[in-house]
């Protein structure tokens, strides 16, 4: 009987560093705005979004990152701006191709566009 109280006791410690994991990786008030503010200024950019190469309208980019985005919050790997636009909206998880958006005939790496954003939005509060 020792051996399974010491191993209700190790379940029971890796189930709380697991909620509490989880409960540190969250986006707070803060990131949630800025996180939505971005996915607004993507949708309302009128910039083309290329993944692996394929054009995509800005209300489809959207739509993809927050995909991404919801499914990286419920593995509690977003906890901030910055980690959104580094996890969801720099490269594709599948073939690791960075993204790129193309602004009326200029192409830069959606990750510098998102930054720049950023930076912006946080200049006017």
């Amino acid at each position: 009987m020792p051996r399974m109280k010491y191993l209700r006791n190790i379940a029971l410690a890796s189930s709380c560093l697991l909620v509490l994991g989880n409960a540190e990786a969250a986006l707070n008030a803060q990131g949630q705005q800025e996180v939505a503010e971005l996915l607004g200024f993507v949708e309302s950019s009128g910039c083309t979004f290329i993944r692996n190469g394929n054009e995509h309208a800005p209300a489809d980019a959207r739509v993809h990152l927050q995909k991404k985005l919801d499914y990286l919050n419920d593995k509690g790997l977003v906890d901030s701006a910055e980690d959104f636009i580094a996890r969801a909206a720099t490269e594709s998880s599948f073939s690791g191709t960075p993204y790129q958006v193309d602004c009326q005939g200029k192409k830069q790496p959606s990750a510098d566009w998102l930054n720049s954003e950023l930076q912006r939005l946080r200049a006017k509060h």
